[in-house]
């Protein structure tokens, strides 16, 4: 019965993307008489967007690693070794800002991502210490508020700060 199901939706969509391109085949694009049809290949992106990262995480196996990219992905794998690799964007999000505002140079946005990344290890699982410490937990607060241990780390933050 699934099968039979399946191959029916296999089907239906088959058709579907078959009348869609039947609809549209040999037909020219109307051009506005304002545009110019050979400048397109001279725009270039205007303005900027968050930075985003995707993480590289040694594997536990010898030198292997494995690109995550995104953090969930990276903390279902329970990784405890990554690095962050920009990978678009040219400006921090308010929500970086803030978090490397509130780290106060202790560390930066990109160790900062790599950090977040991962899972079952300092500072996310140790008592903070250190003023330098109490930075870095302010800031992987602000960075990453969804993290696994996350809590964990604020009852640090807080212990420290009594």
């Amino acid at each position: 019965m699934i099968t039979l199901r399946r191959a029916l939706a296999t089907t239906v969509v088959v058709a579907a993307a078959l009348g869609l391109a039947g609809c549209t085949a040999g037909v020219e694009p109307e051009l506005d008489g304002s545009v110019d049809a050979t400048s397109g290949a001279e725009v270039a992106a205007s303005g900027s967007a968050p930075i985003v990262f995707a993480f590289v995480c040694r594997t536990g196996q010898g030198d292997a690693t494995e690109t995550y990219t995104t953090y969930a992905a990276a903390w279902e794998a329970d990784r405890t070794d990554c690095t962050a690799k920009s990978i678009t964007g040219t400006e921090m999000s308010a929500q970086q800002q803030a978090a490397v505002r509130a780290a106060d140079d202790a560390v930066d946005l990109r160790d900062l991502a790599a950090t977040c990344a991962e899972r079952g290890v300092a500072p996310w699982t140790s008592a903070v210490e250190t003023d330098d410490q109490a930075r870095v937990a302010a800031g992987l607060l602000e960075y990453c508020p969804g993290h696994p241990e996350r809590d964990r780390l604020q009852e640090a933050l807080l212990a420290h700060r009594g």
